[in-house]
């Protein structure tokens, strides 16, 4: 397997692009219009739930920088929200390099566009097993993929990408887009990855500790066969 070893960056990145998909919305009606007034000309890209409240938000002007993702991949979101972020071209605009040459052609290929900040916070699983009458199947549904995949690509490309994961790091973040011009430094982008790897290793960990202590009974009494 060739794996690409980067030793090109840029210390600051320009936020231009954001793909918001929250289930924790709070902050978001101050954190939102600060990067729109930071960036007249960001583009956000959100799904659901965090788009109608982005839209609300905004008001008139969301239709200048809001998008739906599914509008933006040409997919449209599966029943109940099942598949909705995880398409090709979301995860290259999360995973591209800026000095790859290889990965601007394949944003040019495919009409995409590099992300460069997720703020993505999942599903309340732990929330959901600590109900007192919570089944296995309800928990089952409660399991976030796309989130934790966002977040897991995003951190890793921490080298161009900001992963939000916590709204309180929303006040620090716009801090320094004031202080450099729209852009976030490596510093920052870094601080944010370690924080998003801790948060989608705790959340992992939730789910296995519950599905461990369940047995295939738990699992047979859901279902009809």
């Amino acid at each position: 397997m060739s794996i690409n070893i980067v030793e090109k960056i840029d210390g600051l990145v320009k936020i231009k692009h954001v793909l918001v998909s929250v289930s924790d919305k709070s902050g978001l009606d101050t954190f939102i219009p600060e990067l729109v007034n930071l960036n007249p000309k960001i583009k956000l890209l959100s799904t659901g739930g965090t788009f109608n409240a982005i839209q609300e938000i905004l008001g008139e002007s969301s239709a200048h920088h809001l998008t739906q993702v599914s509008d933006y991949t040409g997919q449209p979101e599966t029943q109940g929200g099942l598949v909705k972020t995880l398409d090709f071209k979301i995860y290259l605009g999360l995973l591209t390099e800026t000095y790859n040459h290889a990965h601007q052609a394949d944003l040019k290929r495919t009409n995409s566009v590099p992300i460069d900040m997720v703020v993505v916070n999942l599903y309340p699983f732990k929330a959901t097993i600590s109900q007192p009458d919570v089944t296995l199947e309800k928990a089952r549904g409660n399991i976030d993929i796309g989130g934790p995949c966002m977040i897991r690509a995003s951190a890793k490309n921490f080298i161009r990408v900001a992963s939000v994961v916590d709204p309180a790091d929303y006040a620090t973040i716009i801090s320094e887009l004031k202080e450099n011009n729209g852009a976030v430094s490596l510093d920052l982008r870094f601080r944010l990855a370690q924080k998003a790897f801790e948060h989608t290793a705790a959340y992992d960990r939730t789910i296995a500790d519950f599905l461990t202590s369940k047995t295939s009974d738990d699992a047979k009494s859901c279902y009809t066969f």
